[in-house]
């Protein structure tokens, strides 16, 4: 009989954003730090649509009333997904990550977090850098657009905090972890901003506190004054916005770690250096999270490692470095919500 965790990898690994195999089988032995048996085994009935209690009990053979507290805990310790509509909870799974991993930011130890980094590296190039369509884009800070430009509304940072009702603000558990093991920097922590359902989920588990509006606003401006790259999930109407450093995020630094991550990143903008306003002081190679800026007299962007985040943008002190939108038939345009992001990612994958 397979062991209940290999069925809960391969079941996780069905799911669009994936959780291939390893050599090592490290991708076991977080399931085992993470689920118990009887955990992993229940988690395996659960997919990407919301049900009750009683369809889920119904599908794995258990009485409905008994697995109810079960499945209430799971969603606690932030091993499935939860959310009630109209007085009804319903649960579905979580995928590794986004999701089960980051839902663990208040549940970290050093053997978890050793594990997830020998395992993260593997994931983002079989469940990232080789899908067409990614869970995250990058878009640029506002204040290097120009006025000139026309800037979707998705691709607006302030403009998507502003659609919000509830809004409820993370730490960022890559900076978490990384602090843990004394590999930290010192950017800010509060840096996860969720929306909808996601907020109450984040919410009611104790991962966040509600924030305003404004408060959000502020958050975006405290992360552009911090170098910080603007992440938002992948559509039209996004459920989060991650602001990340290129030391501790983990997208942002296996990207890196790329010959031209520009490539591996949903992007529409470039950096562009105005070669007669440049003093070649450098500023702009401290911003830049994808080493994509070097300077021999003046500033030079290497267009296959710009993602177009328009961090060197606002710190130019002669205004020689400005934002561009890429050509039209280079333009990319995200699916319109998650479930189609979702959709296309499990296409690609070939699990549906």
């Amino acid at each position: 009989m397979t062991d209940v965790y290999q069925r809960l990898a391969a079941h996780l690994d069905n799911l669009p954003a994936g959780y291939p195999a390893t050599e090592t089988g490290v991708e076991l032995r977080i399931l085992k730090r993470l689920f118990s048996a009887e955990e992993a085994e229940i988690a395996t009935g659960l997919g990407m649509m919301p049900e009750p209690c009683e369809a889920i009990a119904a599908r794995l053979g258990q009485d409905a009333e008994t697995l109810a507290p079960t499945l209430e805990a799971m969603s606690r310790k932030g091993l499935i997904f939860r959310n009630s509509k109209n007085g009804q909870l319903t649960y579905m799974a979580a995928q590794f990550v986004v999701g089960i991993w980051e839902y663990h930011v208040n549940d970290l130890d050093e053997a978890l977090i050793r594990d997830v980094n020998e395992y993260i590296p593997y994931l983002m190039k079989k469940g990232w850098t080789e899908l067409k369509t990614k869970q995250l884009r990058v878009i640029p800070v506002s204040q290097s657009v120009n006025a000139e430009m026309s800037v979707t509304p998705y691709e607006a940072a302030e403009q998507i905090v502003r659609q919000q009702s509830k809004i409820v603000v993370a730490p960022c558990i890559c900076r978490r972890e990384h602090a843990m093991v004394g590999e930290g920097c010192d950017k800010p922590l509060e840096a996860c901003l969720t929306f909808g359902s996601g907020a109450y989920y984040y919410e009611q588990n104790g991962l966040g506190r509600e924030i305003s509006q404004d408060e959000a606003l502020g958050l975006l401006k405290t992360a552009e004054e911090a170098g910080l790259v603007l992440q938002p999930s992948n559509s039209q109407r996004p459920i989060n916005i991650c602001m990340c450093c290129g030391c501790c995020c983990q997208v942002l630094k296996n990207m890196r770690r790329l010959d031209k991550p520009a490539l591996a990143v949903h992007t529409n903008y470039y950096a562009e250096v105005i070669a007669e306003d440049c003093t070649g002081c450098e500023t702009c190679i401290e911003r830049c999270q994808m080493d994509a800026i070097a300077v021999d007299d003046v500033a030079a962007v290497d267009l296959g490692r710009c993602i177009g985040c328009g961090l060197c943008i606002t710190a130019c002190p002669t205004d020689a470095m400005v934002l561009k939108p890429k050509d039209a038939d280079a333009h990319y345009v995200p699916p319109g919500n998650t479930v189609e992001t979702y959709i296309k990612m499990a296409t690609e994958r070939g699990k549906i």
